[in-house]
């Protein structure tokens, strides 16, 4: 347990964590009593730390599910427009914490635990993540989530439950090993099975064309069961739903082989349908034509699109109509967005229900498909971009290919008789491309099917309009918009950094938590000596924390006064890992050279994973283990210099070390981060970044000044420039000696004494395949690097930029990206109503619970 908190810090009140309150804590400690009581099993009587994890837990959902029931009545009732994100991946965490905040538990629940002689902290850390996806694009997912319903937003997140979530990285000898992510072994509190909702998703089988319509016909049935996760706003008492689909077979699955007396066989075959749910790729921004890939991606669609319009279809409260028979007012009460092109074949699925199922005629089924459904692009990078090839999809989902054929042919049509005799303008505009293996391009899709477009930050949303779709933004350059990407400050300061959320409390008001635009307050205390040194200890506490989490998980003494410098993301060649790997050789070799110079002391932390078949990118992970390696057991070095992976960096992880940096990494060459997330959780925790004008950097240096921030390197026209000249990577190498020195002692074998050719390839790579140009930034990177080290000796100063940085946090709230959504593409107002909480009786019509039970799904 750790240290007892006294009784003034643990009774201190501050509303954004919730208020104690004895009546509280009280009915706090009689629920944990009750659900400890019914977990332990009978011929138990020692409680493990795990039961009390789940007796917390239950507590703390007893007081959502109330408040989920009367939210999805409310919305029963009201019938509002719904909002449907649909996304392959949700990395959503741990889910305790983040209720206990939204409910106003957080104190309350603290204060119970302490009474019951039990550290929270020691619980919370029991509970698995929820892994379910790759990096920045399912944790927007989840933030998205929040924001949507601390706005009071009628919506709904719709996902795959996966059995396995994204792989827990070992690292052994310093390479990775991926383990599977059994997240669910023990249970999983949060969810709950809606087997009444189970629906039936179709594979394969042929098309029949009648006078009756077209039929789908012999297909391959697999059920889709629902589990449903409460998503809690922030103290408005709305509960929304994220539901995940789970692949089950059907219990005649196979049994023709049954009926040949081969049942064993017939028993195990069903696990191919539910394989279909049973693991998350791991490849974050590359394509894999797999098959098993396409059929996640169209079971999660097939039984979502049925959900919707059963939901749609369902009668209006207090209407005489049992259901909903005309789709004219489809896209006024359903707005579906599409998290970049892996939920694609939603598109062509619901132009199946409409054309073969509904009978409507084919333009008011395409009309009333493109009114609903908006498409986000998240990757500007050529091997991240969905094509499908057209073999796969006939044998898998043959109408669907039909229906595409027919959605290019009309399109094609329409651009012909725009710009007739342009046949290379209808070469680049196809869905379908030729040459080769015949594929079908899913963002042409998408961008086809939707009504709206947007890309992630601005300077992403221009490349996507003026190179990547330019003929399409040509086409309809009012379809595309930007939305840049936002963080929940629930999860990303309140939750992870308590001291900072209740300090910026104490000194602007609690309103901020719903209102991030209010951090501009913060301006006001820049030059506050008292503020100031509160800002500092606050940031000194938490790399304390830190280190010695570091020195108990790794072995390593770390020096809390040294600048935490830390590059944590998934590795990619094109987030330079290599290039702060190449930053720290050159730091130890300055250091060898002058071992008595004054030398800012620097704690260097890089963390993420390796997609499991990208070899580059796993030398790369052995390399950083490599040199660490070298400097952390080098005398002469000390303390001035240490270097750490970070083993399975998760959402939990970056929750620990967010708070405790002084120095964030954004180093991407210039036009390949789309927007970056990571940058954002980091300038609201009070870290300066480094980094080049990509993603939404450039945003961060408009709203903080580019002096405020350490920006280097190449701007996107420098690298189209250097594009069209031809990059040389020798030149780099011939003309800057450290470089060269570093470059050197990689190829020799400094790093790698027992294998001294282990690092061939990342050489090769950087002098013949870079294409990512890291010796073209590497001269202004180091420079770079000088000014802040320059900077982190003077505090005072250091300390006041960290000020303005957070102040010009505002624009970041992922609330302030889904209002823009809200108003620009889907056309709903968010709501700042409070529903009322279960112990409080609802007034006039929403006292009405159809039926006298609990509201629809």
């Amino acid at each position: 347990m750790s240290r007892p908190l006294s009784d003034q810090e643990r009774r201190k009140q501050i509303s954004i964590r919730g208020i104690v309150g004895a009546e509280n804590v009280a009915e706090l400690k009689r629920g944990f009593n009750r659900h400890l009581h019914f977990t332990l099993v009978k011929d138990r009587n020692v409680a493990t730390p795990r039961d009390y994890y789940f007796a917390l837990a239950h507590t703390v959902r007893d007081h959502l599910v109330g408040r989920w029931i009367r939210t999805q009545q409310y919305y029963y009732e009201r019938d509002p427009k719904r909002i449907y994100y649909l996304s392959l991946e949700f990395y959503m965490g741990r889910t305790l914490q983040n209720t206990m905040i939204n409910l106003g538990l957080q104190n309350a629940c603290d204060e119970a635990v302490y009474q019951l002689g039990l550290d929270i902290e020691e619980l919370e850390e029991i509970e698995e993540d929820a892994g379910l996806g790759n990096g920045g694009l399912g944790r927007l997912a989840a933030c998205f989530l929040d924001s949507m319903a601390t706005l009071g937003l009628a919506a709904y997140g719709y996902g795959i439950r996966y059995e396995y979530g994204i792989f827990n990285q070992k690292i052994r000898n310093g390479w990775q090993v991926e383990e599977a992510d059994d997240w669910l072994r023990h249970g999983n509190p949060w969810e709950k099975a809606r087997p009444e909702y189970m629906l039936p998703v179709h594979f394969y089988g042929r098309v029949e064309h009648t006078a009756n319509g077209t039929k789908w016909a012999d297909t391959q049935v697999v059920l889709a069961l629902p589990y449903d996760t409460p998503v809690p706003g922030y103290m408005n008492n709305t509960v929304n739903t994220m539901r995940l689909w789970s692949a089950r077979a059907p219990n005649d699955f196979n049994l023709r082989d049954f009926n040949v007396g081969d049942y064993i066989q017939a028993v195990l075959d069903r696990n191919l349908a539910e394989n279909i749910s049973r693991v998350l790729y791991p490849n974050d921004n590359f394509f894999e034509g797999k098959e098993l890939r396409l059929k996640q991606e169209y079971f999660v669609v097939a039984a979502t699109l049925q959900d919707i319009i059963r939901r749609f279809k369902a009668s209006k409260f207090g209407s005489t109509e049992s259901v909903r028979t005309v789709f004219d007012s489809f896209p006024d009460q359903v707005a579906i967005q599409l998290n970049d092109t892996h939920p694609a074949m939603a598109i062509p699925e619901l132009m199946r229900i409409f054309v073969d199922i509904e009978k409507l005629p084919w333009s008011k089924a395409w009309d009333i498909t493109k009114q609903t459904f908006a498409y986000t692009n998240h990757t500007v990078l050529p091997e991240a971009l969905e094509r499908w090839p057209v073999d796969l999809v006939e044998k898998l989902l043959p109408r669907h290919l039909e229906i595409i054929y027919e959605i290019n042919q009309r399109h094609l049509d329409h651009i012909a008789f725009l710009f007739p005799n342009d046949v290379d303008r209808l070469r680049r505009m196809s869905l379908i491309e030729e040459g080769g293996t015949k594929r079908i391009n899913m963002a042409h899709l998408c961008i086809v099917g939707s009504h709206a477009v947007n890309g992630v930050a601005k300077i992403h949303s221009e490349i996507v309009k003026s190179e990547v779709f330019r003929d399409f933004a040509e086409l309809e350059p009012d379809k595309f918009q930007n939305k840049t990407n936002g963080i929940t400050p629930r999860r990303w300061l309140l939750l992870c950094n308590p001291g900072l959320a209740e300090l910026i409390a104490e000194k602007i008001g609690e309103d901020y938590v719903r209102d991030l635009s209010q951090l501009a307050k913060l301006h006001e205390f820049v030059d506050d000596d008292l503020f100031i040194r509160e800002v500092a200890k606050v940031k000194q506490e938490n790399k304390v924390k830190f280190a010695l989490y570091l020195e108990k998980e790794y072995k390593v003494k770390i020096n809390p006064s040294s600048m935490f410098d830390v590059h944590v993301k998934r590795i990619h060649e094109y987030k330079r890992q290599l290039m702060n790997c190449l930053h720290i050789i050159t730091m130890y070799n300055r250091i060898k050279r002058d071992p008595v110079k004054l030398f800012v002391p620097r704690t260097v932390i890089i963390g993420g994973k390796a997609a499991p078949g990208y070899h580059m990118a796993k030398m790369i992970i052995k390399l950083i283990n490599a040199v660490a390696q070298v400097v952390n057991n080098d005398p002469v070095v000390g303390s001035k210099l240490k270097v750490i992976f970070l083993e399975n960096y998760r959402v939990s992880l970056a929750e620990k070390v967010i708070p405790a940096t002084d120095l964030s990494e954004q180093i991407s060459t210039a036009g390949t981060e789309a927007s970056g997330t990571g940058n954002m959780k980091f300038m609201l925790n009070g870290a300066l970044t480094i980094g080049t004008m990509d993603g939404a950097n450039v945003e961060m240096a408009e709203e903080a000044g580019e002096e405020n921030l350490f920006i280097f390197g190449m701007r996107v026209e420098d690298v189209a420039e250097l594009d069209k000249d031809g990059y040389n990577a020798q030149q780099y190498y011939d003309r800057l000696p450290e470089l060269k020195q570093a470059v050197d002692q990689i190829r020799s074998g400094f790093f790698s004494s027992d294998e001294p050719d282990l690092f061939r390839d990342v050489v090769d790579m950087l002098f013949h395949h870079d294409r990512f140009k890291v010796f073209a930034d590497y001269e202004a990177y180091v420079k770079c690097q000088e000014k802040v080290s320059e900077l982190y000796l003077n505090s005072k100063a250091w300390t006041k930029m960290v000020i303005r940085n957070m102040a010009a946090a505002g624009k970041f709230s992922s609330d302030r990206t889904i209002k823009e959504y809200a108003r620009d593409i889907w056309h709903v107002e968010p709501s700042d109503l409070k529903i009322p909480p279960p112990n409080e009786p609802r007034e006039g019509a929403e006292d009405r619970t159809p039926n006298g039970t609990a509201a629809r799904a």
